[in-house]
């Protein structure tokens, strides 16, 4: 598969800047709001937002059982920030009412490294990306609590786990989309390549 179509949830949260990202590596893309745009798609990306809001509006939209079994069954998906809270086996902390999509063997704690005016930017090395480390942008950013066998963990900041990578699946803490680089986006592209 040459040029995957890479889908971008759009209920909530940075979709422009993930679809830039995107764009840059040479994927074709889309913005999915329902389950016939998610049936399309070869690789999705659930971007970084309000969790808790992006999980409603999944139920609202009729998103959230076809996301579980579109994951499921194999379909790539990368979660930055929200979208890694969203594709977390367990939340520590969720908000009443507050459901993921899953796929990762992990419990992540929501707003980890505190609130909004908290937020900071760090170089973070990614295992699987080459060249320098990462700049992670990091907005009231879950970190992942643990780990279970399957899931691997392919970067670290200040002592905690802040991104993952499982089979298909691929989690960050922070926001690669707003800083310019694009190697974490190619690293995905290439995942939603080599399944196809």
């Amino acid at each position: 598969m040459s040029s995957p179509l890479i889908g971008v949830l759009a209920l909530q949260g940075d979709v422009r800047e993930h679809l830039a990202a995107l764009d840059a590596v040479g994927a074709r893309t889309t913005s999915v709001r329902r389950p016939e745009e998610l049936a399309a798609v070869d690789g999705l990306v659930i971007p970084g937002g309000e969790s808790t809001t992006i999980s409603k509006l999944a139920s609202v939209f009729g998103l959230l059982e076809p996301l579980r079994e579109r994951v499921g069954d194999g379909m790539p998906a990368y979660g930055s920030c929200a979208g890694m809270i969203m594709l977390a086996d367990k939340i520590l902390d969720p908000r009443a009412g507050q459901e993921t999509v899953g796929g990762i063997d992990m419990i992540v704690r929501r707003n980890a490294f505190g609130r909004q005016n908290e937020s900071f930017e760090a170089a973070v090395h990614v295992a699987g990306v080459p060249g320098d480390p990462v700049e992670g942008v990091f907005i009231r950013a879950p970190w992942v609590e643990s780990l279970g066998p399957r899931a691997e963990p392919i970067a670290e900041y200040d002592g905690h786990c802040v991104a993952v990578r499982q089979d298909r699946l691929l989690a960050t803490a922070f926001h690669p989309e707003l800083t310019g680089d694009h190697r974490v986006h190619a690293l995905f592209t290439e995942m939603v390549r080599t399944a196809g």
